[in-house]
């Protein structure tokens, strides 16, 4: 297919098609870990709305820790502060299996999930990469940070069928289990690809990239784009178990992520229209309108089937709003802190998906699953209210980093 050209010439640059593959690897188990987790509690515990607060609990954790790790990983290189970082969320994440396969205390499931916050910003380190090996080709890397999110949502696509399936299939912990698994291997597969890896600076300069112009508004509208998701998440699993078809629930949420994943690469392949600042209320207003379908289809028909093809719909609008949100970010984030810059960024998301997960599965176990997609409907007018805020106070900048 002729739009998919530019993307052929991104793995054409030496080393590229090695680091990808190791990074997806490790990249898959982001969209495994928190389903397998509603699966394992929520089954063992009966309760949905101890389940979110759980991974709500571990995202937040997230959100606190994340920032850090991206600084050292600036400072000391992707290779040297991965690996470990890595190796600890995992254990956090075996430690959260065996609490709930031996009915521990409620307590020391959020602890264990807790521990997982170390968990490396992997999109964020091979955006890094493509950042570094594309300097001063802006729009080779609007395709590359296009193809970056297409690998987000395929791996969301894929990670809650293959969690829902490993868990419905073998035993609740498995997707656990595998998702641990993929997570390490991936890693190390990425880590040890030192070729590509952006230098280590002995000296970063700049400001801190929170304290950047601009960064805390995109910051506000990530939050609450996050709660878009989370909510989604939480209340789609619970329809799909309101009718006794649980299984089917990764299913239509990876219809979502297919809807993000190949607006994304189309997205990807033609030249971006304007700036990024100018793009972004246009985007986040696409989703606000195409969320409104999923709460009318569950309204209106109860259908699971008649859901899934609203999410498929919907789901079209994120990849071109994540996309563009990110290309602000890098504009904006000091030269030499990329990686904290994003990891803020995706600190955002994980924030609020923390949020919409709790909120959602409270309405769900309180009101309906039904009543639970208002959730991200209204989170999604935050997000358009909080943008189009931003486009008429004119935070227009000079980009800091390139």
């Amino acid at each position: 297919m002729p739009q998919l050209s530019p993307y052929r010439r991104l793995f054409r640059l030496p080393g590229t098609r090695a680091f990808t593959a190791g990074n997806l690897i490790a990249r898959l188990p982001m969209g495994m870990f928190s389903v397998s987790a509603v699966v394992m509690i929520a089954g063992s515990r009966g309760s949905y709305a101890l389940a979110g607060a759980v991974t709500a609990t571990g995202l937040a954790a997230t959100a606190l820790v994340a920032p850090w790790i991206a600084r050292l990983v600036d400072r000391h290189g992707q290779a040297r502060v991965a690996l470990p970082a890595t190796m600890i969320a995992v254990l956090g994440s075996l430690c959260l299996l065996l609490c709930v396969h031996h009915d521990a205390p409620d307590w020391t499931l959020f602890a264990s999930y807790a521990a997982t916050a170390t968990t490396p910003n992997t999109g964020g380190m091979s955006r890094a990469r493509w950042a570094h090996l594309l300097a001063g080709d802006p729009e080779a890397l609007h395709t590359a940070n296009s193809f970056e999110q297409a690998a987000d949502e395929l791996c969301f696509m894929l990670g809650p069928v293959l969690a829902a399936f490993l868990c419905g299939a073998f035993f609740p912990e498995a997707g656990t289990l595998v998702g641990s698994v993929l997570l390490l291997t991936g890693m190390v597969l990425f880590t040890t690809r030192r070729a590509t890896e952006p230098p280590v600076r002995a000296h970063i300069p700049g400001k801190a990239p929170l304290r950047a112009p601009g960064i805390p508004p995109l910051l506000a509208v990530c939050l609450a784009m996050g709660a878009v998701f989370g909510a989604t998440e939480v209340v789609t699993l619970a329809f799909a178990d309101a009718q006794g078809r649980q299984s089917a629930a990764g299913v239509v949420l990876a219809l979502q992520a297919a809807g993000s994943c190949g607006a994304g690469l189309l997205y990807g392949a033609v030249k971006p229209a304007g700036p990024a600042a100018a793009r972004l209320p246009w985007c986040v207003a696409a989703m606000a309108g195409l969320l409104a379908l999923p709460l009318l289809a569950a309204a209106l028909t109860g259908s699971l089937l008649a859901l899934a093809a609203a999410l498929l719909v919907a789901g079209m609008a994120t990849a071109p709003t994540m996309v563009t949100t990110m290309t602000l970010v890098q504009e904006r984030t000091p030269e030499g802190r990329l990686n904290e810059g994003m990891t803020l960024a995706v600190t955002g998301l994980l924030g609020g998906i923390a949020c919409g997960s709790a909120i959602g599965g409270w309405t769900v176990e309180h009101l309906s699953p039904t009543a639970g997609y208002v959730v991200p409907v209204t989170a999604a007018s935050v997000a358009l209210a909080l943008s189009l805020r931003r486009a008429s106070n004119r935070f227009t900048v000079i980009p800091t980093h390139h």
